[in-house]
């Protein structure tokens, strides 16, 4: 059976509770099993207390993770859990402040991983958004099965967050801003990279409201399923 693991910790956006319907609905319709782990301390910056989701040796079976976190300090055996699944080639989707998952502690022996992990795995580090009050309109890219059935335009109400994602990138959709309160940097809103056998789709999507929107859903489950190379329905890829 396909193995999914959820790791869902982020205050700001409550993940740990809106993530959850998400990854039930691609469990159920893939047939995967799902291991959805939540830290046990939620809060993140700006004190970065230690937090743990219990120990990740789940993940040496896992075919996909599911990451929605943010800043999580995690002790130095599911550092090394993640970077060893990575290592391997696993498969990811990774949602909005995913760019800045993991908070390097100076001293620790993942401090390196942990500063790199964004740049090396998803392709773009945070950087910045537009501003708490601004909102995105969002423009479809081309074709590609993470695509099949997303509309080609549609409005968020959650700010933009500008990114660079690298050469070996298919970008999926792009963002404008919508009255920002920074200097408007239209940006790459979700894209997908391959890696030799391994899969990676990011979106800075994310928000209690994205979440909630049929469009973001439909994303996501059709990330899943490309990511473990299933076809996406009413495709033949």
């Amino acid at each position: 059976m396909t193995r999914i693991v959820a790791l869902a910790g982020d205050g700001e956006y409550e993940s740990d509770r809106t993530m959850r319907p998400i990854a039930e609905g691609i469990a159920a319709d893939i047939g995967a099993s799902l291991d959805y782990r939540t830290p046990d301390v939620l809060e993140d910056y700006p004190e970065f207390p230690e937090s743990s989701f219990g120990g990740l040796d789940t993940l040496e079976r896992a075919d996909l993770l599911l990451l929605y976190t943010r800043f999580r300090v995690l002790p130095e055996g599911e550092m090394r859990a993640l970077e060893s699944y990575f290592a391997r080639g696993g498969n990811l989707v990774a949602l909005r402040t995913s760019n800045h998952a993991f908070h390097p502690v100076v001293g620790r022996a993942s401090a390196d991983w942990a500063a790199r992990f964004a740049a090396e795995v998803i392709g773009s580090p945070w950087s910045r958004h537009h501003g708490h009050s601004s909102t995105t309109t969002v423009t479809r890219l081309g074709e590609h099965p993470v695509l099949a059935h997303v509309p080609d335009r549609f409005s968020v109400t959650s700010w933009l967050y500008v990114t660079d994602p690298p050469a070996d990138a298919s970008v999926l959709l792009h963002g404008e801003p919508v009255n920002p309160e920074t200097e408007p940097a239209p940006s790459a809103v979700a894209w997908a990279r391959e890696r030799g056998s391994q899969r990676i789709v990011y979106t800075s999507l994310g928000s209690q409201d994205d979440l909630e929107q049929p469009e973001v859903r439909l994303l996501l489950r059709n990330a899943a399923r490309w990511c473990l190379g299933l076809p996406t329905p009413g495709t033949d890829r």
